[in-house]
């Protein structure tokens, strides 16, 4: 490993009580919110690793297991462990979560559907207090709000309205955001440095709004799901705001949990 990206680990402030294994993966993850190894990239070798942090083998798999488990690095067999890019397909598995109606009658595989996403306005504007309070800026603040539709199917089920903070993603333009080769995250992985590693979601029942009826093609006042989305980067630093409201009438949102290691 280069002398650069040496690794050591500090010693936890004040009252803090880290038990080593996530002391450890804390210093990973600092290194990875510094650039030292970006998407895609492979990390030094276990050994090495454990090596550079002073630290037993085993440790060193905690952290990273944990990791793995979050999805912030990921395992190749025979080829190491990589930083995990975010792609169409971590997209599909960690982020969208609507789907077809479920049929008992027909148990045949389905392969989740990447939804058609057509970008219908972005602007720069003053954050309101819901923006600031998400993102954690002043109101006041630039924010730039992005509303996209997205299809499946051919069939609109779902409006989204992001909210991201004009200081964190300066350049960004619609010809940029819309022009994007893969997913949103990323863009924001690959071109701004900020990987999106979790979302706290909100969901509740609502009754449509005219704009948002016009584009899911719903009477004013139809019910409809709405998810209020916070995605979060390293240290939970806010990245994204975002309301979805979905077209539950042919379409579930769908969220598959399991135990942590």
């Amino acid at each position: 490993m280069p002398a650069k990206n040496k690794l050591s680990l500090k010693p936890p402030s004040g009252a803090e009580a880290l038990p080593l294994y996530r002391q450890v993966k804390r210093e990973l993850q600092n290194i990875m919110e510094a650039g030292h190894y970006g998407p895609g990239k492979p990390l030094p070798s276990e050994a090495s690793l454990a090596r550079d942090l002073q630290v037993s083998i085993g440790t060193l798999r905690h952290a990273v297991d944990e990791l793995v488990h979050e999805h912030v690095l990921v395992r190749r067999q025979g080829k190491g462990t990589f930083v995990a890019p975010h792609n169409r397909a971590r997209f599909m598995f960690q982020f969208f979560h609507v789907e077809p109606r479920w049929d008992p009658e027909d148990d045949t595989p389905k392969e989740p559907e990447f939804p058609d996403i057509q970008c219908m306005a972005f602007s720069r504007d003053k954050a309101d207090e819901a923006e600031a309070r998400a993102l954690r800026i002043r109101r006041g603040d630039t924010v730039l709000r992005i509303e996209n539709r997205l299809a499946l199917h051919g069939r609109v089920v779902m409006h989204d309205r992001l909210a991201l903070s004009g200081a964190m993603f300066r350049n960004l333009t619609e010809k940029r955001f819309s022009e994007r080769p893969s997913t949103i995250y990323a863009l924001f992985q690959t071109d701004y440095g900020i990987t999106v590693l979790r979302a706290q979601e909100r969901a509740r029942a609502v009754a449509a709004g005219k704009a948002v009826a016009r584009v899911l093609s719903l009477p004013a006042g139809a019910p409809v799901m709405e998810v209020h989305r916070l995605a979060l980067t390293f240290g939970d630093r806010p990245v994204e705001y975002r309301v979805s409201t979905i077209n539950t009438q042919a379409h579930d949102y769908v969220s598959m949990l399991s135990k942590a290691p």
